[in-house]
């Protein structure tokens, strides 16, 4: 049995279970003033509540996996920082866990380990090599190699949020929630937020499917550059933005990836929605505490 833990920014959530079943969850919010602290102490009391509404025994606990929310470092076994929770910099989180609860613990990534979930129990499932992208706020990526991580030289990889597209602009900054949301603040236009650009689109609203368009051109050029490099099997994308479907977010983005791909390299990745929703990190993170008590969770 694994413990899985996904370390976020706005939620903390926890599940037990083994080879892609998640026996039990526990979901709590992040208290941003109370900090890594706050989260640390929310930790210590969710385990041993979850532990035991699953009917679990702590000494039948294998090993703990983690999905954190910033980069994290493997040579130190610790977080490097976080983006929005103080606290965290430089942290042994991996050292932290295992003191508190007699369990090896392994932490990655948010983005990887979600990556690593997808490839192994979701719409990856069998394939290889995956590359996993979330368009939620911000824009993380992973890329799942034969069922491993790649993670470079150990600080992390495929950050295609980061990718600078035009020479000004980031993946993040046109196609994340954020990136849209600070878009149609500035144009003054009557939709505020990425939701409601959602409903404005499946409305037909012009204005909408406009920025809409423009997000997608510059996900789509990010993603041409993954294809260009790696040429992956199959390109997994979840998060809130990819909600607003095949119609008007999946198919025009699997339009404009073609159009602009390599042409010895056409139609050799598809481009997929994610399978696993709000539970991707949790069937990463028990994924990862698998992998790492068999000494294989990365590749390099």
């Amino acid at each position: 049995m694994f413990l899985g833990i996904e370390i976020g920014g706005s939620k903390l959530q926890l599940a037990v279970g083994h080879d892609g079943r998640l026996l039990r969850t526990w979901r709590g919010s992040v208290d941003l003033v109370a900090g890594a602290e706050g989260i640390r102490r929310q930790i210590l009391v969710a385990v041993p509540e979850l532990l035991r509404t699953a009917g679990v025994e702590h000494s039948a606990l294998h090993a703990i996996g983690v999905g954190f929310g910033g980069p994290t470092d493997d040579a130190t076994h610790s977080v490097i920082t976080s983006h929005q929770v103080t606290g965290w910099d430089d942290f042994p989180l991996e050292d932290w866990l295992t003191q508190h609860f007699d369990s090896p613990a392994f932490v990655g990534n948010d983005a990887d380990v979600a990556g690593l979930g997808e490839a192994l129990h979701g719409a990856g499932r069998g394939e290889s090599p995956v590359f996993y992208v979330t368009v939620g706020s911000g824009i993380g990526g992973g890329l799942i190699i034969d069922g491993q991580i790649y993670r470079g030289v150990g600080r992390g990889a495929a950050e295609i949020g980061h990718l600078l597209i035009d020479g000004v602009h980031t993946t993040e900054d046109l196609a994340s929630g954020f990136g849209i949301e600070n878009y149609l603040i500035g144009k003054g236009l009557p939709f505020k937020t990425a939701c409601e650009l959602g409903d404005a689109v499946h409305a037909s609203h012009p204005d909408a499917l406009n920025v809409l368009g423009r997000a997608i051109d510059g996900l789509a050029v990010a993603l041409t550059h993954v294809v260009t490099l790696l040429c992956p099997k199959v390109i997994v994308i979840g998060g809130g933005v990819s909600l607003i479907g095949n119609e008007h977010f999946f198919r025009p983005l699997r339009r404009a990836v073609e159009r602009r791909t390599f042409a010895p390299f056409t139609r050799l990745t598809e481009i997929v929605p994610a399978a696993l929703g709000e539970e991707v990190v949790l069937h990463g993170a028990l994924a990862l505490a698998k992998s790492g008590l068999e000494g294989k969770w990365v590749t390099r």
